[in-house]
């Protein structure tokens, strides 16, 4: 049985603790330099994400050292493969204390719902999230990767079509689809959202962005933040002002 979400859907925005929503991109190099700024940051952050870069250089270690931390973890690994395979690679997982997880939505029905049954199976009871359309793109390259005239909003909802069919969770979307996705997809459907940027911040390689407040009001169940975070000179502090902007 999947455990509860702490902080689940259905706040007003006055309620919201950002503490129960925000999932900090634990993007670094090896896991001895992440926990360092898992440790620095504290009890200020509840989330993390584990991605590519220190999921191949760490494994299952990184995962396991999160939880003895305390901390909820998302591990994003975007797979993407013949259903086969991705459904043996979820089951590989199995025994990790993991929360969500994340597929490629546009590996097709099948794939999605072999995954969605892999996710089924592991003692954690991890959310299935699937990928619809990275925030390092913003829309001119659809007929390019889909063969489609389409725009990045109706692309997305396509794609979060297929995962609600499937089985799957809910998606990771740009917060900039978060209002047509909540029309068609309301709750318990999850909504993790990436690509949250304030005014002052920088927007490295996203393109489609907004504010975490601005997020946070439009839908999204959970925010993901990785470098306006972690590149602050005072992590807790970041953490404060977005509590504030709610």
């Amino acid at each position: 049985m999947k455990e509860s979400l702490e902080g689940e859907t259905g706040e007003a925005m006055g309620h919201v603790r950002v503490r129960d929503r925000l999932i900090v991109a634990l993007d670094r190099p090896d896991l001895k330099e992440a926990l360092e700024q898992v440790d620095r940051i504290g009890d200020a952050v509840q989330w993390y994400k584990v991605g590519l870069q220190l999921f191949v250089a760490s494994g299952r270690d990184a995962v396991t050292a999160l939880a003895d931390r305390g901390k909820r973890v998302f591990l994003d690994l975007k797979l993407h493969d013949i259903p086969a395979t991705v459904e043996r690679a979820i089951r590989a997982l199995d025994g990790l204390p993991v929360a969500f997880l994340t597929v490629h939505a546009s590996g097709g029905p099948e794939m999605l719902r072999a995954a969605a049954g892999a996710a089924r199976s592991m003692a954690a009871g991890p959310r299935l999230l699937g990928v619809t359309l990275l925030t390092s793109l913003d829309g001119t390259e659809i007929p390019a990767l889909f063969n489609a005239k389409t725009d990045a909003r109706e692309k997305v909802l396509a794609l979060a079509g297929l995962c609600a069919d499937a089985g799957v969770d809910g998606v990771i979307a740009s917060p900039q689809e978060i209002d047509s996705l909540r029309r068609e997809h309301p709750a318990p459907f999850l909504v993790v959202t990436p690509g949250i940027r304030g005014a002052g911040d920088a927007a490295h390689d996203q393109k489609r962005t907004l504010s975490l407040a601005e997020a946070l009001a439009r839908g999204a169940d959970y925010v993901v933040v990785g470098r306006p975070v972690l590149e602050a000179p005072d992590p807790r502090a970041v953490v404060a002002a977005y509590q504030d902007s709610i």
